[in-house]
């Protein structure tokens, strides 16, 4: 079955009607005292901003290695945490169950 053109603008717009009557949520609520009171931050030139933040992330000859050693290590770490949380002989003892025969 096939729709009609105009039929699939109706309902696109009717919908987007409906979606306009929503109400919003009051988010001046939201504000504790202390926010609403506090001064507006300063406008500074973006400029100093960009300089310094492209001086400090430099790639270097360094980073291929830098990062190359944390990977190992992330990795390390994550074998580590795959490995089984109890050990051997606690599982042995745990498959054995509970005596409660002297309860």
């Amino acid at each position: 079955m096939q729709m009609r053109p105009s039929l699939i603008i109706c309902t696109v717009l009717a919908s987007s009607l409906l979606a306009g009557c929503t109400d919003m949520p009051d988010l001046d609520d939201r504000l504790t005292p202390a926010a609403r009171s506090a001064p507006y931050p300063a406008l500074v030139p973006v400029e100093p901003l960009l300089a310094q933040a492209s001086a400090d992330q430099q790639i270097t000859d360094d980073t291929a290695p830098a990062l190359q050693s944390r990977v190992a290590g992330l990795r390390a770490r994550a074998a580590r945490l795959r490995g089984s949380v109890v050990d051997g002989s606690t599982r042995s003892r745990m498959g054995n169950g509970v005596d409660t025969t002297g309860l």
